[in-house]
């Protein structure tokens, strides 16, 4: 695994997490018909609402996963935790902070899917070794509404 370490000008150790090029994103974008969007949030005003909606325009099933709601976001049943999904999943859409990445990953993998995609602004190390070591592909620090406008650009 190619990774890339640095110090900046602070004395800070900073790693850099590789994504897939843009040709296998814009090949994930095309096969998926769902996402699982961890952290989703019922209020318009806010971004994960907002990105979600804009994905479920563009066709996908939008599953939203957030413990502390109950009933439906954009019309879709809302689940506690991924374990508690039983349809497929093709992609793992998260808007939570970086912090919680490892416990999401760990939850990941014992369900059925194999992308894993942090918004924008969202990396951890950790979880990225941690998929990468069980064959996922791992989007991190990208918001999958850009990356479809660019890609697909529908």
């Amino acid at each position: 695994m190619n990774k890339d370490y640095s110090i900046n000008s602070e004395g800070v150790f900073k790693i850099t997490i590789e994504n897939p090029s843009n040709k296998t994103i814009k090949e994930i974008l095309q096969n998926a018909k769902s996402i699982a969007v961890v952290g989703l949030s019922d209020d318009p005003e806010r971004t994960s609402y907002q990105v979600s909606k804009a994905m479920q325009e563009a066709g996908y099933k939008i599953i939203p996963v957030n413990p502390k709601l109950k009933g439906e976001v954009l019309g879709e049943k809302v689940y506690a935790s991924l374990a508690n999904i039983k349809e497929n999943i093709d992609i793992i859409n998260i808007f939570r902070r970086s912090e919680f990445l490892p416990g999401i990953a760990r939850e990941a993998v014992e369900i059925d899917a194999k992308v894993f995609w942090a918004q924008q602004g969202v990396a951890n190390q950790e979880a990225f070794e941690y998929l990468k070591e069980r064959e996922f592909t791992v989007i991190m620090d990208m918001c999958i509404k850009v990356a479809h406008s660019v890609l697909i650009g529908k």
